[in-house]
């Protein structure tokens, strides 16, 4: 008879090779590298893989895991892949992980397939739970500003999400500034403090600088940063110009009209300074994340095991001299 082997893992992933940084005010840590699972986690992607990923994630010291209902491709099979994994392989460290997930972009057929509306997020934790094979989730976040849906509705869903059990913690992504600031009043309105907002935030995408960091420093809530090399931009592909097998090639979120010869040149001067920190583009990409105060975590979502060992490096040298942070930014004037 054949028996499957059971993962353990390795004993000394909490010696210091990982970071943990508390989240807002709150009594939480967060690791500062999540492994999320947007795009290479789902039903089109082999399964030993994924979870040679996850394993080597948690061996790490990496906690954070960070999903949403309609990751995959096809939508909904991320979260059924973490399934599988977590209930052969890691249901006896549950309490040292913190698994997210999200709703609010379309996820089924119909009127109420989409949006941050009570059915929606309710209807969305119920499918979320039975197909990660939990009894709930560390933190719930609302995908995205929906201005169909009063703003009441949506953190009213959230609060009772919350007492419920279902959610330990709750998060914003993808809201206005405006917005931001009302939608944390009203959760502390009724006792359930926002713990953290998740955000689009890369060399390349720096809007949040001029329009939430200010928020995040009032409120103290934390901050995860997602998309931290640009869909592959800030990394050695693009610095010839566009390779036939790129996402920008293939059209695969990363627009061709993106890649311009402006950007091939900057990221081509990124690369030299990245070089002379002796680090790649991607590392140091990631590591000038890490250096910002207010950055709780950076989701990575790697595609091989490889490319995950790569990233994770990044957090060996996340120092930069006031002269690099000078260069950086003139650079991306």
């Amino acid at each position: 008879m054949e028996y499957k082997k059971i993962y353990t893992p390795d004993p000394d992933r909490y010696d210091g090779r990982m970071t943990y940084r508390r989240c807002g005010n709150s009594g939480i840590t967060l690791s500062e590298i999540s492994l999320g699972f947007w795009w290479n986690f789902g039903g089109i992607n082999v399964y030993q893989d994924s979870l040679a990923k996850m394993t080597y994630a948690f061996d790490h010291g990496v906690t954070v895991y960070d999903l949403a209902n309609n990751y995959g491709p096809p939508f909904g099979s991320a979260e059924e892949t973490f399934g599988r994994m977590y209930s052969e392989n890691f249901t006896a460290h549950r309490h040292e992980m913190i698994i997210t997930t999200k709703a609010g972009y379309e996820m089924w057929e119909g009127p109420y397939g989409r949006g941050s509306s009570r059915k929606m997020l309710m209807t969305s934790l119920d499918e979320s739970l039975k197909r990660m094979k939990l009894d709930y989730v560390d933190i719930f976040y609302t995908h995205r500003y929906d201005s169909t849906t009063p703003v009441e509705e949506t953190m009213q869903a959230l609060i009772d999400i919350v007492h419920s059990g279902k959610a330990l913690y709750v998060g914003l992504s993808n809201y206005p500034a405006e917005v931001l600031t009302q939608c944390i009043a009203l959760l502390r309105e009724q006792h359930v403090n926002p713990l953290i907002y998740q955000g689009k935030y890369n060399l390349l995408v720096r809007d949040l600088e001029n329009t939430h960091r200010a928020i995040f420093n009032k409120e103290k809530i934390g901050f995860t940063a997602f998309s931290p090399i640009a869909q592959g931009m800030l990394s050695n592909k693009y610095l010839n110009g566009i390779p036939a097998d790129s996402r920008a090639a293939l059209g695969r979120h990363l627009n061709p009209e993106s890649i311009t010869p402006e950007i091939v040149e900057k990221l081509n001067k990124l690369n030299t300074m990245a070089m002379k920190r002796g680090q790649s583009l991607a590392q140091m990409a990631i590591a000038w994340l890490l250096s910002k105060p207010r950055v709780t975590s950076v989701i990575i979502g790697p595609r091989t095991v490889e490319q995950l060992a790569d990233s994770l490096k990044a957090t060996e040298n996340k120092s930069f001299t006031t002269k690099e942070i000078a260069d950086i930014d003139e650079i991306m004037k």
